[in-house]
């Protein structure tokens, strides 16, 4: 045989295998394609069956989940917005304080309705820490609480007397040791119990480090109406579980663009989800920017012990040429609070942009399903709400770090309006759901047994 025969009978032996491999992989979508026809056709029949089904209250109940809980995150988000708006008018502060107590009524109304659930059907309890989607949500409880105890700091000290003064501060105390359970609680859950994939990857997932997110901004408003030592631990702690809870939450940010520029964007249901990137940097920049502006103050009443030589004297070299010894620590511990509230300033306007740019992306990926009107509703839908009220906050605590930027109070102002327009919306949207058997219903919200989130080889 010729060197040019066994050239052409080796390259027509590739030829071959290369048709074998593209026949076999047509051959693997097109099954792939199958299954997935006959997976969605299970979840329409099963959709249809349930919709024909009827179910008593008691069975319903069943189907009370977590997500409940963003109703009142998003509820006492908007009082903490109508707080903070600076261009005050008559009923305003009414406004925010109908928020404030209708949280509070709804926060009783889902910690009744979940205990029912519980105590009627009691293996939904820890199937709810097991599921890998409910299981993201159970923060939704701490985070509501948060946000009462900040409505509370509010609109209630200073008004009521100083025994509810020392009694939030006993509650700021309590509720971050309950953030920190909390969040490291529901993380070490799903990553001893479930398997997760980056292609169904979705902000959701920041979610278990919310709890710490708000402590920040709680720490600000507590310390604005507290004196003392007292103030100044309130902000040390408050700083330290924010930097916390925004690390974490950026290092899952990478896996989220990660999966963006891999998978494209997430499903048309899981999209309101996206929202929720914009609520860690927001959170941290409203913390910050109030924590940095009560520092000074603070530092001027406890005698200016903060970060100077705990007991000996300045270094001749610096200070006491210029001032007495017994003014030395003084000075040295307003000018470290002033430059912590620089710092504090600064940090919150650059993380103001990536807020804007993540808020920028959550709506026009919002476009299409809009468009097209398609999207089902879910309580996640109130990420509509509560992430876009840690940018608005934000957005008027940088306006003050800034003298009082008007352009950026006005846009804090159509956001807060925006806000308050959504929330209505999507409360109105959720009682049409539970008559229309959208929710509180079986295979309807984040209880239904594929979970949302699942290993891809568990699937098939």
């Amino acid at each position: 045989m010729t060197k040019e025969q066994a050239k052409y009978l080796a390259s027509g032996g590739l030829k071959g295998n290369k048709e074998k491999m593209k026949e076999q992989a047509a051959r693997t979508r097109q099954k792939e394609r199958q299954r997935e026809w006959e997976r969605e056709k299970e979840r329409v029949e099963a959709e249809r069956d349930a919709q024909e089904m009827e179910l008593s209250f008691r069975q319903r109940m069943r189907h009370f989940t977590w997500t409940w809980f963003t109703m009142t995150m998003a509820t006492g988000g908007m009082a903490n917005v109508i707080y903070t708006v600076p261009y005050r008018f008559h009923g305003i502060y009414a406004l925010g304080c109908m928020f404030f107590l209708l949280n509070i009524v709804l926060f009783l109304f889902n910690v009744g309705m979940i205990s029912t659930r519980f105590y009627l059907y009691p293996a939904t309890f820890k199937g709810s820490f097991l599921h890998p989607t409910e299981s993201l949500f159970i923060p939704a409880c701490i985070i509501s609480l948060g946000t009462i105890f900040i409505n509370i700091s509010q609109y209630g000290v200073g008004k009521a007397g100083p025994w509810l003064k020392d009694a939030m501060v006993y509650c700021y105390w309590v509720y971050c040791a309950l953030a920190v359970i909390a969040s490291c609680g529901i993380f070490l859950i799903m990553w001893s119990t479930q398997t997760h994939t980056i292609s169904r990857m979705t902000p959701i997932w920041i979610f278990p480090a919310y709890p710490l997110l708000i402590i920040g901004p709680f720490a600000g408003v507590l310390s604005a109406k507290t004196t003392s030592t007292t103030a100044l631990s309130i902000i040390v702690s408050g700083y330290t579980l924010q930097g916390i809870g925004f690390m974490v939450s950026l290092m899952i940010y990478s896996a989220f663009l990660y999966r963006l520029m891999t998978q494209k964007l997430p499903a048309e249901s899981l999209r309101p989800g996206m929202f929720i990137s914009v609520g860690p940097s927001g959170f941290t920049i409203a913390g910050l920017v109030t924590m940095g502006a009560q520092l000074p103050r603070i530092v001027a009443e406890t005698g200016g012990r903060f970060m100077s030589a705990s007991d000996a004297s300045p270094a001749p070299s610096t200070l006491t040429f210029v001032i007495s010894d017994a003014d030395a620590h003084m000075t040295t511990g307003l000018f470290a609070a002033e430059v912590s509230r620089i710092m504090a300033n600064w940090a919150g306007l650059w993380l103001w942009g990536l807020a804007l740019w993540f808020f920028i992306v959550s709506v026009g990926a919002h476009w299409t399903p809009l468009t097209r009107w398609k999207m089902d509703f879910g309580m996640t839908w109130f990420s509509f709400v509560f992430p876009n009220t840690a940018l608005t906050t934000a957005t008027f605590a940088v306006a003050r770090s800034l003298n009082n930027n008007r352009p950026i109070q006005i846009v804090g102002c159509v956001l807060s309006v925006a806000l308050v327009v959504v929330w209505m919306f999507v409360a109105g949207c959720m009682v049409k759901a539970v008559v229309g058997k959208q929710i509180l219903w079986p295979q309807k919200q984040e209880d239904r047994e594929e979970g949302g989130i699942r290993d891809l080889e568990q699937t098939r």
